[in-house]
């Protein structure tokens, strides 16, 4: 197997360099402004109730600042990002034979689908919308036929999840919603893992190589123009990949919902 090298990882844009009809186009459909205000409540518990769903989809009104993406704009953003992450790791498992994964690497990206599509479930219980179904990759379907492209693709989208989720924990923690920058981190640490496990079936030495993940956007609402830059939001003929929801049966994965022990 060839020697694999880093994705370098993309330059945020500033809000000045992005293309207004591109920011437009990305996040038509988002309700953006504030959002009616409802407090969480009590600690999270084992499992996700309806009435805490309620109460997230009507989150606190976004802080007046302009480093801090309103709360409903983060969720429809993060769903929007998990959907593209189930159909890359679905499409990638189809072709298990041509990447030439062994069975327990297959089992592992199997875990990380699922894991992204309960992400996807979540948001979209709590009130996230979605700006797109609809994908590309850089590489297109070479993406899925070669297994150096395919991590180095792995590793760019985990990469700007990751910064995304973490960017969001001080977003969500702004406007004064510890308990959704709670969530926010816990759905980071799972991206990282992704990005290590990537990393290992990419034979990338050492697997786990960063000592502070980068943070490499300013806010969450930047993630959308710095992804269709990278090339996946530019679906077109012979490169259009469609988001489909997978089963997420499977006992090996734990802990799915947010869960942490109550300060008494």
């Amino acid at each position: 197997m060839d020697e694999m090298r880093d994705m370098a990882a993309p330059e945020p844009e500033s809000e000045a360099q992005q293309p207004e009809a591109a920011r437009r186009a990305l996040l038509k459909g988002v309700a953006l402004g504030a959002v009616t205000g409802a407090g969480l409540g009590t600690a999270l518990s084992a499992a996700v109730s309806g009435a805490f769903l309620g109460q997230v989809a009507h989150a606190a009104p976004a802080a007046s600042n302009s480093c801090v993406t309103p709360i409903k704009d983060i969720f429809t953003i993060a769903r929007t990002a998990e959907r593209l992450a189930v159909t890359f790791y679905s499409n990638g498992l189809r072709r298990a034979y041509r990447l030439g994964l062994t069975w327990r690497e297959i089992a592992a990206l199997e875990a990380a689908l699922i894991e992204e599509q309960i992400h996807e479930n979540f948001f979209a219980q709590a009130g996230g919308g979605v700006l797109t179904s609809e994908f590309s990759f850089p590489y297109g379907e070479e993406t899925f036929e070669n297994l150096r492209l395919f991590i180095e693709t792995q590793q760019q989208l985990e990469g700007v999840f990751d910064s995304a989720f973490l960017s969001a924990v001080r977003e969500l923690a702004q406007q004064n919603r510890p308990d959704l920058a709670q969530i926010a981190a816990q759905i980071a640490t799972v991206e990282a893992e992704h990005r290590a496990l990537g990393r290992f079936i990419g034979r990338l030495d050492p697997a786990d190589n960063w000592a502070f993940s980068p943070v490499l956007v300013a806010k969450v609402g930047d993630a959308p123009a710095l992804v269709q830059k990278a090339g996946y939001l530019n679906p077109r003929p012979g490169n259009r990949f469609v988001y489909h929801p997978v089963d997420t049966t499977d006992r090996g994965v734990t802990y799915r919902t947010p869960y942490a022990v109550a300060c008494s």
